[in-house]
């Protein structure tokens, strides 16, 4: 495209130059202006193809950035959702309210062993001369801490982490929610519990150039976020990562 801007700046700039030189001097001002409309035409759009794209890239970024925010505190609710259900919440409703309600079981691990007494009588064995032990780990609960306050300290955010947040675009109206999904992987003949919440690229964008959404859901880069949307987890594989590169995650994370 810039290429063919390009070539259509220098017809015209031909044609204004054979004109002064060809074409009779009464009809020169008439098509001299409207060759030069074109020209700043073609130099608006050259301009345009040029510096498009760079800002299409800033306000994606910012526009990603945000939304990843609420999809990082949906992921670590869905993991908690699963280490005390057995599974994924496919319901935002469901999993706020675990996220009031629900308590971690604070634990401690110890192992432990005793002689194993019918297999010494058995064997005829003394348990402290190289008979048999039973070992075992237990698990002690110490107490029990709230999901909420371990996940979210004083912060009320997880309430409104299902909805898109502002990203500056008109199109998108308060409350649009992002997609979620639960249910079951299965691989090798094992079923997995898997979650996806998810947003459209192209809703995000949808106020940009219509060729450069085009572009970034096609996207494959290692840089970028590849695949039409923004996504945590995913119920094509047994995966809870988001599918964004580490540039959206601070070292902590």
């Amino acid at each position: 495209m810039i290429l063919n801007i390009i070539l259509s700046i220098l017809v015209c700039v031909g044609l204004i130059y054979l004109m002064e030189k060809y074409i009779p001097l009464k009809f020169n001002p008439s098509i001299s202006i409207f060759l030069w409309v074109v020209i700043l035409f073609l130099g608006y759009n050259l301009y345009k193809s040029i510096i498009g794209p760079v800002e299409f890239n800033q306000v994606k970024r910012i526009r990603y950035a945000k939304v990843i925010e609420n999809l990082k505190d949906i992921r670590i609710s869905e993991l908690a959702y699963q280490e005390i259900e057995g599974k994924f919440s496919g319901n935002f409703d469901s999993l706020i309210q675990f996220i009031d309600t629900a308590k971690f079981a604070i634990t401690q691990r110890r192992d432990t062993s005793y002689a194993d007494v019918e297999r010494n009588r058995a064997f005829g064995l003394d348990a402290q001369k190289g008979g048999y032990y039973i070992e075992e780990i237990i698990v002690d609960t110490l107490r029990f801490a709230s999901v909420k306050d371990s996940l979210f300290g004083d912060s009320d955010r997880y309430k409104t982490m299902m909805y898109i947040p502002d990203v500056d675009n008109k199109e998108i109206t308060e409350g649009s929610k992002f997609e979620l999904q639960a249910g079951k992987f299965e691989k090798n003949d094992v079923f997995y519990s898997v979650f996806e919440a998810s947003v459209a690229k192209r809703l995000l964008l949808s106020d940009q150039d219509t060729d450069l959404i085009y572009q970034e859901e096609q996207l494959v880069s290692v840089d970028g976020i590849n695949g039409p949307t923004v996504r945590v987890g995913t119920m094509k594989d047994i995966d809870t990562g988001g599918n964004w590169p580490k540039l959206y995650d601070s070292p902590k994370q």
